[in-house]
């Protein structure tokens, strides 16, 4: 367990993916920070397409939910599964620094828990929790489990994250503390020493799931972009039924090591005759953690 620090870390520390040691760099912070920027990671096409790409997630899930209720939700600007209604959103599957992250921090059989488009709207007022349920400071794997890193975040930014935008913030080295999330204490600790996570687009903010985070008040003029993903072990449920909620035939169009994240090999049987089959026929594979 980390001990509470007498101080947390001003400042979120960023690391190039050009560097030659990059990756080794990026899993001692997430170690002793918690969080780390990856920078020039995505190409500027990429950034582009994934603008437009959003906000048809966005319009197609307002479409289907009605605004109505993701408002109620506190979930305004937000687009769960966005690739069901866009296979943009399966790239980020296939990002190899993305996967080297993976691999390293979580392990190699690890599998999408979530995928969220945030396109956090401008105001001139401060969001409150009831509107947008990202601005409160929270863990997103509240779960302490004597050191053990179950959970880890890559937060793909895909419009500068500056305080004018709401840029995310986190309290550094608060992460993988014995303290519930509902701790007055850490909760006064968040509001003295949290610290914005500032970046170019194109950068990836790396976090162990259960650091102190909130979204930023995006006073820009502009809508804040940003593709938010949770990856776990196997054993865990995800939030989502990505097999499921995608179908079959979508999943089985899909890579190899895309299917596996999407939760394709750990599957749960339901029945004997599912139970018992083997290699690739199984539902939940064999060696997946």
């Amino acid at each position: 367990m980390h001990e509470p620090p007498n101080q947390y870390l001003s400042t979120v520390h960023q690391v190039s993916s050009t560097d030659s040691n990059w990756l080794d760099a990026v899993v001692h912070r997430v170690s002793e920070d918690g969080i780390v920027i990856v920078t020039d990671v995505l190409s500027a096409d990429l950034i582009s397409d994934a603008r437009h790409e959003m906000d048809v997630a966005l319009d197609a899930v307002t479409t289907e939910i009605g605004n109505d209720r993701l408002m109620a939700a506190g979930e305004a600007g937000v687009a769960r599964i966005p690739m069901k209604f866009s296979r943009h959103f399966f790239t980020y599957f296939e990002i190899p620094e993305l996967l080297a992250i993976i691999d390293r921090v979580i392990g190699p059989t690890a599998i999408c828990h979530l995928q969220n488009a945030f396109v956090l709207p401008s105001t001139q007022l401060p969001l409150k929790s009831e509107e947008i349920f990202q601005v409160r400071p929270h863990p997103d794997f509240p779960r302490y489990m004597n050191g053990y890193v179950a959970s880890l975040n890559t937060l793909v930014v895909i419009s500068e994250f500056s305080m004018e935008s709401g840029a995310t913030w986190a309290l550094v080295g608060s992460h993988q503390l014995d303290r519930t999330p509902t701790d007055p204490e850490l909760a006064s600790e968040f509001a003295k020493h949290a610290v914005q996570a500032c970046c170019e687009p194109g950068s990836i903010i790396v976090f162990d799931s259960t650091l102190w985070h909130a979204a930023g008040n995006n006073t820009s003029g502009n809508s804040r972009y940003a593709i938010n993903h949770q990856w776990t072990k196997s054993f865990f449920k995800q939030q989502i039924d990505y097999v499921r909620a995608l179908g079959e035939e979508a999943v089985r169009a899909l890579p190899p090591r895309t299917q596996q994240l999407l939760g394709w090999y750990t599957r749960v049987v339901t029945s004997v005759d599912e139970y018992y089959q083997s290699g690739e026929d199984r539902l939940y594979r064999s060696g997946q953690g």
